[in-house]
Protein backbone atom coordinates (compact mmCIF):
# COMPACT_ATOMS: atom_id res chain seq x y z
CA UNK A 1 0.00 0.00 0.00
CA UNK A 2 1.35 3.40 -0.96
CA UNK A 3 0.67 6.79 0.57
CA UNK A 4 -0.34 8.06 -2.87
CA UNK A 5 -3.46 6.01 -3.51
CA UNK A 6 -5.68 7.93 -5.94
CA UNK A 7 -8.76 9.73 -4.68
CA UNK A 8 -11.74 10.90 -6.74
CA UNK A 9 -12.55 14.61 -7.10
CA UNK A 10 -14.12 16.18 -4.00
CA UNK A 11 -17.51 16.48 -5.71
CA UNK A 12 -17.60 12.70 -6.16
CA UNK A 13 -16.91 12.10 -2.47
CA UNK A 14 -19.58 14.62 -1.52
CA UNK A 15 -22.16 13.10 -3.88
CA UNK A 16 -21.49 9.55 -2.72
CA UNK A 17 -21.80 10.56 0.92
CA UNK A 18 -25.06 12.43 0.33
CA UNK A 19 -26.56 9.33 -1.27
CA UNK A 20 -27.33 8.48 -4.89
CA UNK A 21 -29.38 6.21 -7.07
CA UNK A 22 -26.75 4.21 -8.97
CA UNK A 23 -28.25 1.70 -11.43
CA UNK A 24 -26.23 -1.38 -12.25
CA UNK A 25 -26.10 -0.88 -16.02
CA UNK A 26 -27.40 -3.74 -18.22
CA UNK A 27 -25.93 -4.81 -21.55
CA UNK A 28 -27.97 -4.26 -24.72
CA UNK A 29 -27.34 -6.91 -27.35
CA UNK A 30 -29.18 -7.78 -30.54
CA UNK A 31 -30.56 -11.13 -31.69
CA UNK A 32 -27.06 -12.12 -32.81
CA UNK A 33 -25.87 -11.43 -29.22
CA UNK A 34 -23.69 -8.55 -30.35
CA UNK A 35 -23.51 -5.13 -28.71
CA UNK A 36 -26.40 -2.88 -29.73
CA UNK A 37 -24.72 0.51 -29.34
CA UNK A 38 -27.88 2.49 -30.06
CA UNK A 39 -29.84 0.84 -27.28
CA UNK A 40 -26.86 0.79 -24.95
CA UNK A 41 -26.66 4.57 -25.26
CA UNK A 42 -30.42 4.81 -24.80
CA UNK A 43 -30.19 2.99 -21.48
CA UNK A 44 -27.53 5.38 -20.23
CA UNK A 45 -29.58 8.38 -21.36
CA UNK A 46 -32.61 6.92 -19.56
CA UNK A 47 -30.76 6.61 -16.26
CA UNK A 48 -29.44 10.14 -16.55
CA UNK A 49 -32.83 11.61 -17.44
CA UNK A 50 -34.47 9.65 -14.60
CA UNK A 51 -32.22 11.46 -12.13
CA UNK A 52 -29.68 8.77 -11.30
CA UNK A 53 -26.59 10.30 -9.72
CA UNK A 54 -24.26 7.62 -11.03
CA UNK A 55 -24.02 4.49 -13.12
CA UNK A 56 -22.14 1.25 -12.44
CA UNK A 57 -20.86 -0.43 -15.61
CA UNK A 58 -19.10 -3.74 -16.12
CA UNK A 59 -20.81 -5.22 -13.06
CA UNK A 60 -22.89 -8.38 -12.63
CA UNK A 61 -25.93 -6.84 -14.34
CA UNK A 62 -23.74 -5.87 -17.30
CA UNK A 63 -22.81 -9.58 -17.53
CA UNK A 64 -19.34 -10.72 -16.49
CA UNK A 65 -19.06 -12.48 -19.88
CA UNK A 66 -18.22 -9.14 -21.53
CA UNK A 67 -14.66 -9.92 -20.43
CA UNK A 68 -14.42 -13.19 -22.33
CA UNK A 69 -12.12 -13.05 -25.39
CA UNK A 70 -14.85 -14.14 -27.81
CA UNK A 71 -16.85 -11.05 -26.84
CA UNK A 72 -14.15 -8.50 -25.98
CA UNK A 73 -16.72 -5.99 -24.78
CA UNK A 74 -15.29 -4.61 -21.54
CA UNK A 75 -13.52 -1.61 -23.08
CA UNK A 76 -16.25 -0.80 -25.65
CA UNK A 77 -19.01 -0.90 -23.03
CA UNK A 78 -17.07 1.19 -20.52
CA UNK A 79 -16.16 3.71 -23.23
CA UNK A 80 -19.72 3.97 -24.51
CA UNK A 81 -21.15 4.66 -21.06
CA UNK A 82 -18.47 7.23 -20.21
CA UNK A 83 -18.95 9.07 -23.51
CA UNK A 84 -22.74 9.08 -23.19
CA UNK A 85 -22.67 10.28 -19.59
CA UNK A 86 -20.25 13.06 -20.52
CA UNK A 87 -22.59 14.25 -23.27
CA UNK A 88 -25.63 14.11 -20.97
CA UNK A 89 -23.78 15.96 -18.22
CA UNK A 90 -22.62 18.66 -20.62
CA UNK A 91 -26.16 19.19 -21.90
CA UNK A 92 -27.65 19.39 -18.40
CA UNK A 93 -24.80 20.96 -16.41
CA UNK A 94 -24.81 17.96 -14.07
CA UNK A 95 -22.06 15.71 -12.78
CA UNK A 96 -22.53 11.95 -12.74
CA UNK A 97 -20.44 9.45 -10.77
CA UNK A 98 -18.91 6.71 -12.93
CA UNK A 99 -18.20 3.36 -11.27
CA UNK A 100 -16.62 0.44 -13.13
CA UNK A 101 -16.84 -3.18 -12.12
CA UNK A 102 -13.44 -4.72 -11.35
CA UNK A 103 -13.10 -8.47 -10.97
CA UNK A 104 -10.83 -11.47 -11.43
CA UNK A 105 -7.49 -12.46 -9.91
CA UNK A 106 -5.08 -9.67 -9.02
CA UNK A 107 -3.39 -9.24 -12.39
CA UNK A 108 -6.73 -9.04 -14.19
CA UNK A 109 -8.27 -6.77 -11.56
CA UNK A 110 -5.34 -4.36 -11.73
CA UNK A 111 -5.60 -4.19 -15.53
CA UNK A 112 -9.33 -3.52 -15.30
CA UNK A 113 -8.76 -0.80 -12.70
CA UNK A 114 -6.17 0.86 -14.92
CA UNK A 115 -8.53 0.73 -17.90
CA UNK A 116 -11.39 2.22 -15.90
CA UNK A 117 -9.17 4.98 -14.53
CA UNK A 118 -7.87 5.85 -17.99
CA UNK A 119 -11.45 6.06 -19.30
CA UNK A 120 -12.42 8.56 -16.62
CA UNK A 121 -14.19 6.33 -14.10
CA UNK A 122 -14.13 7.65 -10.56
CA UNK A 123 -14.04 4.34 -8.65
CA UNK A 124 -13.93 0.60 -9.11
CA UNK A 125 -16.54 -1.74 -7.63
CA UNK A 126 -14.30 -4.57 -6.46
CA UNK A 127 -15.73 -8.07 -6.74
CA UNK A 128 -13.87 -10.72 -4.76
CA UNK A 129 -15.82 -13.65 -6.18
CA UNK A 130 -12.83 -14.99 -8.11
CA UNK A 131 -10.81 -15.40 -4.89
CA UNK A 132 -13.07 -17.91 -3.21
CA UNK A 133 -10.31 -19.76 -1.35
CA UNK A 134 -8.17 -16.74 -0.45
CA UNK A 135 -7.39 -15.81 3.14
CA UNK A 136 -8.18 -12.39 4.57
CA UNK A 137 -4.52 -11.42 4.13
CA UNK A 138 -4.62 -12.41 0.47
CA UNK A 139 -7.89 -10.57 -0.08
CA UNK A 140 -6.50 -7.42 1.51
CA UNK A 141 -3.29 -7.57 -0.52
CA UNK A 142 -5.41 -7.95 -3.64
CA UNK A 143 -7.61 -5.02 -2.63
CA UNK A 144 -4.61 -2.77 -1.94
CA UNK A 145 -3.08 -3.62 -5.31
CA UNK A 146 -6.27 -2.48 -7.03
CA UNK A 147 -6.55 0.56 -4.74
CA UNK A 148 -3.15 1.70 -5.99
CA UNK A 149 -4.82 2.20 -9.39
CA UNK A 150 -8.32 3.50 -8.61
CA UNK A 151 -10.47 4.44 -5.59
CA UNK A 152 -12.46 1.48 -4.32
CA UNK A 153 -16.09 0.69 -3.74
CA UNK A 154 -16.18 -2.49 -1.69
CA UNK A 155 -18.66 -5.15 -2.74
CA UNK A 156 -20.28 -7.81 -0.58
CA UNK A 157 -21.95 -9.98 -3.25
CA UNK A 158 -24.29 -12.73 -2.20
CA UNK A 159 -22.89 -16.27 -2.69
CA UNK A 160 -25.97 -17.31 -4.72
CA UNK A 161 -24.73 -15.27 -7.69
CA UNK A 162 -20.97 -15.68 -7.36
CA UNK A 163 -19.95 -13.97 -4.13
CA UNK A 164 -18.38 -15.40 -0.99
CA UNK A 165 -18.81 -14.97 2.75
CA UNK A 166 -16.50 -12.27 4.18
CA UNK A 167 -15.75 -11.79 7.87
CA UNK A 168 -16.30 -8.68 9.95
CA UNK A 169 -12.54 -8.69 10.58
CA UNK A 170 -11.92 -8.52 6.84
CA UNK A 171 -14.30 -5.59 6.43
CA UNK A 172 -12.72 -3.72 9.34
CA UNK A 173 -9.31 -3.98 7.73
CA UNK A 174 -10.69 -3.25 4.27
CA UNK A 175 -12.22 -0.04 5.63
CA UNK A 176 -8.75 1.06 6.72
CA UNK A 177 -7.57 1.27 3.09
CA UNK A 178 -7.36 5.06 2.63
CA UNK A 179 -9.15 5.35 -0.70
CA UNK A 180 -12.11 3.11 -0.02
CA UNK A 181 -14.86 5.62 -0.76
CA UNK A 182 -17.97 3.44 -0.48
CA UNK A 183 -19.14 -0.11 0.14
CA UNK A 184 -22.03 -1.82 -1.61
CA UNK A 185 -23.62 -4.35 0.71
CA UNK A 186 -25.43 -7.05 -1.24
CA UNK A 187 -25.23 -10.30 0.74
CA UNK A 188 -29.06 -10.48 0.96
CA UNK A 189 -28.44 -11.27 4.62
CA UNK A 190 -29.11 -9.03 7.61
CA UNK A 191 -26.30 -10.48 9.73
CA UNK A 192 -23.67 -10.00 7.03
CA UNK A 193 -24.94 -6.50 6.22
CA UNK A 194 -24.56 -5.62 9.89
CA UNK A 195 -21.00 -6.98 9.84
CA UNK A 196 -20.04 -4.34 7.26
CA UNK A 197 -21.80 -1.50 9.08
CA UNK A 198 -20.16 -2.39 12.37
CA UNK A 199 -16.74 -2.80 10.74
CA UNK A 200 -16.86 0.64 9.13
CA UNK A 201 -17.91 2.24 12.42
CA UNK A 202 -15.21 0.40 14.38
CA UNK A 203 -12.60 1.48 11.84
CA UNK A 204 -13.51 5.11 12.55
CA UNK A 205 -14.65 5.76 8.99
CA UNK A 206 -18.39 6.21 9.41
CA UNK A 207 -19.30 9.29 7.41
CA UNK A 208 -16.20 8.91 5.21
CA UNK A 209 -17.07 5.59 3.59
CA UNK A 210 -20.52 5.88 2.03
CA UNK A 211 -22.66 2.81 2.65
CA UNK A 212 -24.88 1.67 -0.22
CA UNK A 213 -27.49 -1.03 -0.24
CA UNK A 214 -27.27 -3.72 -2.84
CA UNK A 215 -29.78 -5.83 -0.91
CA UNK A 216 -32.49 -5.83 -3.54
CA UNK A 217 -34.67 -7.87 -1.16
CA UNK A 218 -34.58 -5.14 1.52
CA UNK A 219 -34.05 -1.84 -0.29
CA UNK A 220 -36.41 0.51 1.49
CA UNK A 221 -35.82 -0.77 5.03
CA UNK A 222 -32.05 -0.52 4.47
CA UNK A 223 -32.50 3.12 3.48
CA UNK A 224 -34.77 3.94 6.41
CA UNK A 225 -32.86 2.29 9.25
CA UNK A 226 -30.72 4.44 11.59
CA UNK A 227 -27.95 2.29 13.05
CA UNK A 228 -26.23 3.10 16.33
CA UNK A 229 -22.99 1.16 16.71
CA UNK A 230 -21.12 0.94 20.00
CA UNK A 231 -17.36 1.31 19.49
CA UNK A 232 -14.35 2.04 21.67
CA UNK A 233 -14.85 5.70 20.73
CA UNK A 234 -18.48 5.63 21.87
CA UNK A 235 -21.82 5.23 20.12
CA UNK A 236 -21.71 6.14 16.42
CA UNK A 237 -24.72 6.76 14.20
CA UNK A 238 -24.55 5.20 10.75
CA UNK A 239 -26.95 5.24 7.80
CA UNK A 240 -27.11 3.56 4.43
CA UNK A 241 -27.26 6.60 2.17
CA UNK A 242 -28.12 5.24 -1.27
CA UNK A 243 -28.30 2.21 -3.48
CA UNK A 244 -26.21 0.59 -6.19
CA UNK A 245 -28.74 -1.89 -7.46
CA UNK A 246 -29.74 -4.12 -10.31
CA UNK A 247 -33.34 -3.49 -9.29
CA UNK A 248 -32.79 0.20 -10.03
CA UNK A 249 -31.77 -0.63 -13.62
CA UNK A 250 -35.47 -0.43 -14.46
CA UNK A 251 -38.31 1.72 -13.06
CA UNK A 252 -35.46 4.15 -12.32
CA UNK A 253 -37.42 7.40 -12.17
CA UNK A 254 -39.57 5.96 -9.39
CA UNK A 255 -36.44 4.71 -7.61
CA UNK A 256 -35.04 8.25 -7.54
CA UNK A 257 -38.27 9.55 -6.01
CA UNK A 258 -38.26 6.71 -3.47
CA UNK A 259 -34.68 7.41 -2.38
CA UNK A 260 -35.50 11.10 -1.91
CA UNK A 261 -38.52 10.17 0.20
CA UNK A 262 -36.44 7.82 2.36
CA UNK A 263 -33.84 10.54 2.82
CA UNK A 264 -36.54 13.06 3.77
CA UNK A 265 -38.12 10.69 6.28
CA UNK A 266 -34.69 9.96 7.72
CA UNK A 267 -34.58 13.51 9.05
CA UNK A 268 -37.92 13.17 10.90
CA UNK A 269 -38.95 11.49 14.11
CA UNK A 270 -40.75 8.47 12.68
CA UNK A 271 -41.33 6.33 9.61
CA UNK A 272 -44.85 6.54 8.12
CA UNK A 273 -46.61 3.19 7.99
CA UNK A 274 -47.37 3.63 4.29
CA UNK A 275 -43.64 3.74 3.52
CA UNK A 276 -43.17 0.41 5.26
CA UNK A 277 -45.95 -0.94 3.07
CA UNK A 278 -44.08 0.35 0.03
CA UNK A 279 -41.03 -1.51 1.33
CA UNK A 280 -42.88 -4.82 1.10
CA UNK A 281 -44.18 -3.93 -2.36
CA UNK A 282 -40.67 -3.19 -3.63
CA UNK A 283 -39.48 -6.53 -2.25
CA UNK A 284 -42.40 -8.31 -3.95
CA UNK A 285 -41.50 -6.64 -7.23
CA UNK A 286 -37.91 -7.69 -6.79
CA UNK A 287 -38.88 -11.31 -6.19
CA UNK A 288 -40.37 -11.35 -9.68
CA UNK A 289 -37.65 -9.25 -11.27
CA UNK A 290 -34.78 -11.26 -9.81
CA UNK A 291 -36.49 -14.65 -10.03
CA UNK A 292 -36.04 -15.41 -6.33
CA UNK A 293 -38.21 -18.52 -6.65
CA UNK A 294 -35.58 -20.11 -8.89
CA UNK A 295 -32.42 -19.10 -7.05
CA UNK A 296 -32.04 -15.86 -9.08
CA UNK A 297 -31.50 -17.78 -12.32
CA UNK A 298 -33.45 -15.17 -14.27
CA UNK A 299 -32.22 -12.05 -12.48
CA UNK A 300 -30.59 -10.42 -15.52
CA UNK A 301 -33.26 -11.58 -17.94
CA UNK A 302 -35.96 -10.21 -15.63
CA UNK A 303 -34.48 -6.72 -15.80
CA UNK A 304 -34.18 -7.08 -19.58
CA UNK A 305 -37.82 -8.12 -19.85
CA UNK A 306 -39.06 -4.95 -18.19
CA UNK A 307 -36.77 -2.83 -20.35
CA UNK A 308 -37.99 -4.74 -23.43
CA UNK A 309 -41.63 -4.11 -22.54
CA UNK A 310 -40.84 -0.41 -22.23
CA UNK A 311 -39.08 -0.38 -25.60
CA UNK A 312 -35.59 0.37 -24.32
CA UNK A 313 -34.33 -3.08 -25.31
CA UNK A 314 -35.24 -5.02 -28.44
CA UNK A 315 -35.15 -8.38 -26.68
CA UNK A 316 -34.02 -10.12 -23.50
CA UNK A 317 -30.96 -11.75 -25.06
CA UNK A 318 -27.85 -12.28 -22.94
CA UNK A 319 -24.35 -13.22 -24.09
CA UNK A 320 -24.92 -16.65 -22.58
CA UNK A 321 -27.94 -18.07 -24.39
CA UNK A 322 -28.76 -20.14 -21.30
CA UNK A 323 -29.57 -16.96 -19.40
CA UNK A 324 -33.26 -16.30 -19.91
CA UNK A 325 -36.52 -16.02 -18.01
CA UNK A 326 -37.47 -18.93 -15.81
CA UNK A 327 -40.77 -20.72 -16.25
CA UNK A 328 -43.49 -18.57 -14.76
CA UNK A 329 -41.28 -15.48 -14.33
CA UNK A 330 -43.03 -13.46 -17.05
CA UNK A 331 -46.36 -14.10 -15.35
CA UNK A 332 -44.91 -12.95 -12.03
CA UNK A 333 -43.72 -9.76 -13.71
CA UNK A 334 -47.23 -9.27 -15.10
CA UNK A 335 -48.63 -9.67 -11.60
CA UNK A 336 -46.40 -7.17 -9.83
CA UNK A 337 -46.72 -4.58 -12.59
CA UNK A 338 -50.51 -4.79 -12.28
CA UNK A 339 -50.37 -4.72 -8.48
CA UNK A 340 -47.95 -1.81 -8.06
CA UNK A 341 -48.22 0.62 -10.99
CA UNK A 342 -47.15 3.33 -8.55
CA UNK A 343 -43.67 1.79 -8.54
CA UNK A 344 -43.15 1.75 -12.31
CA UNK A 345 -42.21 4.54 -14.73
CA UNK A 346 -43.75 3.37 -18.00
CA UNK A 347 -45.27 6.76 -18.84
CA UNK A 348 -41.95 8.54 -18.32
CA UNK A 349 -40.12 6.10 -20.59
CA UNK A 350 -42.81 6.29 -23.26
CA UNK A 351 -42.60 10.08 -23.30
CA UNK A 352 -38.85 10.19 -23.91
CA UNK A 353 -38.04 6.90 -25.62
CA UNK A 354 -37.71 8.26 -29.16
CA UNK A 355 -35.24 10.92 -28.03
CA UNK A 356 -33.11 8.41 -26.14
CA UNK A 357 -33.02 6.08 -29.15
CA UNK A 358 -32.14 8.84 -31.62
Amino acid sequence: MTDLMPLPPPWVLQALRQGLVIPAHPLAVNAARRLDERRQRALTRYYHAAGAGGVAVGVHTTQFAIREPQHGLLRPVLELAAETVAACDAASERQTVLIAGVCGATAQAVREAQLARDLGYHAGLLSLGALRAASDEELLAHSRAVADEIPLVGFYLQPAVGGRVLSRTFWRRFAEIPNVVAIKMAPFNRYQTLDVIQAVAEAGRAGEIALYTGNDDNIVVDLLTPYVITTSAGAIGVRIVGGLLGHWACWTQNSVALLHECQRVGTTAGVPANLLTVATQVTDMNAALFDAANGYAGCIAGIHEILRRQGLLEGIWCLDERETLSRGQAEELDRVCRAYPNLTDDAFVAEHLDAWLS
